[in-house]
């Protein structure tokens, strides 16, 4: 396949198929509707001077050769009038008629070709005539006129009619036809070439400006086009200029403003951990003497320690998400037993009656003890205050890895609550605005499974619940070894 048609044919379902094709189209059009016309104009021109030539001839010859015959003719007479007729015009085919009386310079001749509508016409208007007419695909002149005499301009009662071939003229016209046919070829051609030129010189800048967009969409923000000219394109790369510079001020300022939301809670959370240790200690000595002091003061003191854990939870987790943001947060890798690591995780915290656990043993790969067991007593955790018992977890070997699946048998979580459910702050019953959760849980442990190299997904358990899997690569990317 040529260059040419190979562009055509990768081209034909975008903007520059749809040009080309249109250019073509008008082309083509304009190329047939000009060869029809000038072949019209062409067959009309050519047959008009044979007919007014022939014409002109003819009656001439007829005056010629009655001036020299006898009137009334004889057969014989009216025989030598039609043959020098037909000889004077070149052999043309003569048929001479006086009354009851028809001699033709030819016996084979066909006279049908004489309509009957011509002979009335010369004989009711005593002028001459003729007829164009198709016989066995060739087209002909039929030619009549009455013989008058030259004194007065009466009739003669002689008739003569010509039947003369437009065979040559015929042939002249087709031949101006295939001539034109041929040179549609190469118009079409060119308008091709004229169309791809064309088309790349418009969309050139439509490609450039479709590439600059890719790159915005990107994140290369900094993506810009050239802009020449004044015409409508030049405007569209000068408004894509101006939206992409305004969105790169705007994600600047996003970034930067981001960055200082960042390092305040981080320094929030820094900053809280001193007063919040000594709050810790005092609220402890609190609990050991709440049984001596009075009821009121009971109950105050333990709301107080209750409060201080969770605010110690929550500074917690916000310097965990600091660290995340700060891209500070570093994996202590060893190759572990995860059945065991997930099995001390429920035994630490209780739950080893309370969960159903399948936790095969000898599955092992590198991981970071600490943070794993940050992720399921997160999932656990949530299952158990949130979802339907019994909360099943369940580990399991893959191709390239391992998985923990975590399911309740609870009425599950509607779509909207799954698309935010790891979003940070966010608790899925927005009446909930205290909790002993701080709303991190979730986003930590996503972040942990990111840092070692895998994925935690929410979805449905087959017959109700919710199911959470988190799936650990055997080999981290970030593992040293």
């Amino acid at each position: 396949m040529s260059p040419l048609l190979r562009r055509l044919v990768h081209g034909v379902g975008g903007l520059r198929g749809r040009l080309v094709i249109a250019f073509v189209l008008v082309a083509l059009i304009s190329a047939v509707t000009s060869t029809a016309l000038a072949y019209r104009e062409a067959r009309t021109s050519v047959l008009d001077r044979a007919q007014t030539s022939a014409l002109q001839d003819f009656r001439s010859r007829v005056g010629d050769v009655a001036a020299e015959t006898d009137v009334p003719p004889d057969r014989d007479s009216l025989t030598r009038f039609a043959g020098e007729v037909s000889t004077r015009l070149q052999s043309a085919v003569v048929v001479a008629r006086y009354r009851n009386l028809e001699v033709t310079s030819d016996a084979l001749a066909d006279r049908t070709r004489i309509s009957s509508g011509l002979r009335s016409t010369v004989r009711s208007t005593n002028r001459l005539a003729f007829q164009r007419v198709e016989a066995r695909g060739e087209p002909w002149l039929v030619i009549g006129t009455p013989v008058t005499f030259a004194e007065n301009g009466l009739s003669s009662g002689v008739e003569v009619f010509t039947i003369m071939s437009l065979a040559d003229e015929q042939a002249d016209t087709e031949a101006l036809l295939s001539t034109v046919r041929a040179g549609v070829v190469p118009v079409v051609g060119l308008a091709v070439l004229l169309a791809l030129a064309a088309a790349g010189t418009v969309l050139r800048p439509v490609r450039k400006l479709g590439l600059a967009t890719r790159d915005l969409a990107h994140g290369e923000l900094g993506a810009r086009v050239a802009v020449k000219g004044r015409d409508e394109l030049s405007r569209l790369a000068r408004t894509f200029n101006e939206t992409a510079a305004a969105l790169q001020s705007s994600v600047a300022e996003l970034r930067d403003q981001e960055a200082k939301a960042k390092r305040f809670v981080a320094d929030v959370s820094h900053e809280l951990r001193t007063p919040l240790a000594a709050m810790t200690i005092v609220s402890s000595v609190l609990d050991e003497d709440a049984e001596r002091l009075p009821p009121d003061t009971t109950q105050a003191a333990r709301a107080v320690s209750a409060e201080t854990a969770k605010l110690a939870r929550l500074v917690d987790d916000l310097i965990e998400i600091s660290r995340f943001d700060a891209g500070a947060a570093a994996l202590n890798l060893g190759d572990t037993d995860v059945g065991e690591t997930v099995r001390a995780t429920l035994a630490v915290r209780g739950w080893t009656d309370t969960v159903q656990a399948e936790l095969p043993t000898g599955l092992r790969a590198r991981i970071d003890r600490r943070r794993i067991d940050v992720v399921v007593a997160n999932l656990v955790g949530n299952a158990l205050r949130h979802g339907a018992p019994p909360v099943a977890v369940v580990l399991a070997a893959t191709a390239d890895g391992l998985t923990v699946e975590v399911s309740d048998h609870g009425p599950g979580l509607p779509p909207e609550v799954r698309r935010q459910v790891f979003d940070r702050f966010y608790k899925a019953d927005t009446a909930r605005t205290r909790s002993e959760g701080s709303g991190l849980g979730m986003a930590i442990a996503l972040e942990n499974a990111r840092l070692h190299g895998g994925t935690l997904e929410v979805g449905d358990r087959p017959g109700g619940g919710a199911l959470f899997t988190l799936w650990l690569p055997t080999h981290p990317a970030e593992d040293p070894e």
